[in-house]
């Protein structure tokens, strides 16, 4: 919890008196690099050009751990932003405190319920109220891939199935190349992990073991095949891998170091930066196992409560702005997610974007849309952060057994 609860009411008042000129809004996010940064910098083009003025607070580091720290500093000083990139149940605990805004007023005058999945406007909402407008949709569970270290490696195509990936590896570590490129900081070995237990559980079985938490999913069979197979992919990364940052990852495959990897779809920002498109300089593809299902990242802001008049016109503008057909376009093309609008024209995207889009919807309807855990989208902190170091453990110590690592995952599922 944020345990902010005794001075929610005088940081409350507090957000009124600071210094907020009439139609300035300061906006905490930590889009620093370069594809992120010029995403955020439309935001504010279209904010100014209503008339306001933006004040950034951007904060690097940590995905994003660092700006919940600054933004919590600032809280309990009586001094939050008029708005800050926050995600997934941290929503709910800022709404909570009572400390945020709603904004339904734009989100029914705009029809959000319409626009919106409801798996992804559910998240968006305290008590049926909107207290968060979502930006993007970034999908997870991606796998990418370079084509000439395949072909080197006689690998006809992209791997549908968890055995046509190890017969595929292999043979890429036969040719010379790494097969997986992977970074190993927690949060990286879990994007992988949740893919591997969609790919082999299902839809259904992610969401029991990995968003509920059952116990009963957590200790069956389908739980101990999946750590076998996380575990096994182990072998086809580089001893370098620890500690290594995502974009670094990305880049061997870029330069025709390693064959594939499995991150989110802010890893296309890297390799178009690069200037390479999707078909020829690389490929993407659902993860083995999960064409059917989707893990959804959204990134949102919630806005704090303010006083002043032209504050308020400020915030309502800006998430107004958020959800616009005009900055749900650009915003995405440069970030490498889709628009949260569901039926968005994505004539102007790549293929890569409309295979998500496509699947975004369909799984929508099925119900093979699911939250990331590994991005902050499924459970409470203090949960995600156990299972996340507990899976992490598990990737790096070779003598701890399926079993025990399986009993240890129970465990820290509990953590409250």
């Amino acid at each position: 919890m944020l345990k902010l609860s005794k001075l929610a009411t005088a940081v409350a008042l507090a957000a009124g008196s600071f210094a907020v000129q009439a139609a300035d809004v300061e906006v905490l996010h930590y889009w620093t690099s370069g594809g992120e940064a010029k995403s955020v910098a439309e935001l504010k083009k279209m904010l100014e050009a209503k008339g306001h003025k933006w004040k950034d607070f951007a904060v690097a580091g940590g995905g994003g751990d660092n700006a919940q720290t600054a933004l919590k500093s600032r809280a309990v000083a009586g001094n939050p932003p008029a708005a800050a990139q926050v995600k997934g149940p941290a929503i709910q605990e800022w709404a909570n405190e009572g400390m945020l805004a709603s904004i339904d007023t734009v989100a029914k005058g705009e029809k959000w319920d319409d626009l919106l999945p409801k798996a992804v406007a559910d998240v968006m909402k305290s008590k049926g109220n909107y207290v968060a407008a979502p930006v993007n949709v970034h999908r997870v569970n991606w796998m990418w891939a370079n084509p000439d270290v395949l072909k080197k490696a006689g690998v006809a195509g992209m791997p549908k199935t968890w055995d046509e990936f190890f017969v595929a590896a292999d043979k890429i570590k036969k040719s010379g190349a790494v097969a997986l490129a992977h970074g190993g900081q927690n949060w990286q070995d879990f994007t992988v992990f949740e893919s591997v237990a969609l790919g082999v559980g299902g839809a259904k079985y992610y969401n029991d073991a990995l968003v509920k938490l059952d116990p009963k999913a957590l200790q069956s069979p389908t739980t101990t095949k999946v750590l076998e197979t996380f575990k096994k992919l182990k072998g086809y990364t580089d001893n370098a891998s620890n500690g290594r940052d995502w974009n670094l990852t990305t880049a061997m495959v870029i330069q025709g170091k390693a064959g594939f990897q499995f991150m989110g779809d802010w890893a296309k920002g890297e390799f178009t930066a690069a200037g390479k498109k999707p078909g020829e300089g690389f490929l993407c593809a659902a993860a083995p196992g999960t064409a059917n299902a989707y893990t959804f990242n959204v990134d949102s802001f919630i806005m704090f409560k303010l006083k002043d008049a032209g504050a308020q016109k400020a915030q309502a503008d800006l998430a107004s702005a958020i959800l616009s057909k005009e900055f749900q376009e650009v915003f995405n093309q440069n970030k490498g997610s889709i628009p949260v609008r569901l039926g968005h024209d994505m004539s102007k995207f790549d293929s890569c974007a409309q295979q998500s889009a496509k699947d975004f919807v369909a799984t929508s309807k099925s119900g093979g849309l699911v939250p990331s855990v590994a991005h902050g989208m499924a459970i409470k902190p203090a949960a995600e952060g156990a299972i996340k170091d507990m899976i992490s453990a598990y990737w790096n110590d070779d003598k701890m057994s399926v079993a025990d690592a399986q009993k240890k995952l129970v465990t820290a599922a509990a953590t409250k």
